[in-house]
């Protein structure tokens, strides 16, 4: 689960992490009250769930408190559509209202899970500000990846270390350390499956800020943290995501124009890369899981095709516990539930009862073609 900046940062602060004085607002008159406390001069961030905020117009500078209640009203109530959002973006209902830092140097701390290591990893770089990824590629030397035993925690050697990586004045180290610390602790603390802070800055005055934050807390951890699930902004969620996880379906809505219907996340990706070869893109990620039934399978197929960019749907199943027939029956379903015209199907079944699924839909009237490999299915989603 994401959440907001300024629900981060009250996270840290509450782990003893320095942030900058600020307040969250949704009207005018809160934006020039915050503004006038904090000096006049501020920082007005929409608080939204993607990145590239500032180069969307979200994260704006201004020097009144009235230029901060007009850049308030100007987002709230908008979609901000950012590098990291579709076309239509996403709802801006808050804006976080800070004070302007003087920043002298900005650096990148960051907490997350290596899935094959299996542990929690520290990323740290001096170069603060910027994409992570473009650093690991531009100056990989610049970028530090150390493992952090979970039995030992983020040890005082370790923290030294990476304060250390951090190429800043020596007086500094101590305080950087002791930060990077805390923000292991709000790693575990709060079951998080990523902490990143960018920038982490030192100011004028010797401080060292988190001047912005990102959290996500692990869904299946929530049953842990009810005060945190308190945090979940549904305004967020992509729609047909949303609608997706009240049914237990593992959806992610993509550009392409060829719905994907399977049984599996590995085959999922195999899928995915099978409607790329042959020369289409796929329009979701969809997984209906291993244990779904006739409902689970006619709902994920109605969530496809609430996009209207869907063509095609390619259904790749393999029979285990989740039998062809009960897929093909499911499909059925569905066909008779939709407002839109069905589309063309191209169908995979293996395993499970699927010459029995295979019947049920050859005696369909649905527009389905039936292949026996990817090789097949590839052909069958090729442009006419």
């Amino acid at each position: 689960m994401k959440i907001h900046e300024y629900q981060a940062k009250n996270i840290l602060n509450n782990h003893g992490v320095p942030v900058p004085q600020g307040e969250v607002v949704n009207t005018y008159s809160e934006a020039v009250e915050v503004a006038e406390r904090l000096g006049g001069k501020v920082v007005v961030k929409a608080q939204v769930h993607a990145g590239g905020r500032g180069k969307a117009g979200g994260v704006k500078l201004v020097y009144s408190s009235n230029d901060a209640g007009e850049v308030c009203n100007s987002l709230l109530n908008s979609n901000l559509v950012t590098i990291q959002t579709g076309p239509d973006g996403v709802p801006v209902d808050k804006v976080l209202i800070e004070e302007i830092i003087d920043v002298q140097k900005e650096l990148y701390v960051a907490f997350t899970i290596d899935g094959v290591k299996k542990n929690i990893v520290a990323i740290v770089s001096e170069f603060g500000g910027m994409e992570i990824e473009e650093v690991a590629q531009n100056n990989p030397d610049k970028v530090l990846t150390l493992e952090i035993d979970s039995s030992l925690g983020a040890s005082p050697y370790k923290a030294r270390k990476l304060a250390n990586f951090l190429n800043i004045d020596a007086k500094l180290i101590r305080s950087a350390a002791s930060v990077i610390s805390s923000l292991y602790d709000v790693f575990v603390a709060n079951d998080c499956s990523l902490v990143e802070i960018n920038p982490l800055v030192i100011t004028g005055d010797g401080r060292i800020l988190a001047a912005d934050a990102k959290i996500t807390i692990d869904d299946d951890a929530l049953f842990r943290h009810p005060d945190l699930f308190e945090f979940y902004d549904p305004a967020q969620e992509d729609p047909f995501e949303k609608q997706a996880a009240e049914f237990g379906i593992s959806y992610v809505k993509l550009d392409g124009d060829i719905g994907c219907l399977v049984n599996g996340a590995g085959l999922a990706m195999a899928t995915m890369d099978v409607t790329r070869s042959s020369g289409a893109s796929p329009a979701n990620f969809l997984d209906v899981g291993g244990g779904a039934d006739e409902s689970k399978v006619s709902e994920a197929l109605k969530i496809i095709l609430l996009d209207e960019k869907v063509k095609k749907i390619f259904i790749n199943i393999f029979g285990g516990i989740l039998k062809c027939d009960i897929v093909a029956r499911g499909i059925l379903d569905a066909s008779r539930n939709i407002d839109r015209e069905f589309p063309e199907l191209v169908v995979r079944m293996l395993g499970t009862n699927f010459d029995e699924g295979r019947e049920i839909l050859m005696k369909s009237d649905l527009n389905i073609s039936l292949v026996n490999d990817l090789r097949e299915a590839s052909d069958s989603l090729k442009s006419d």
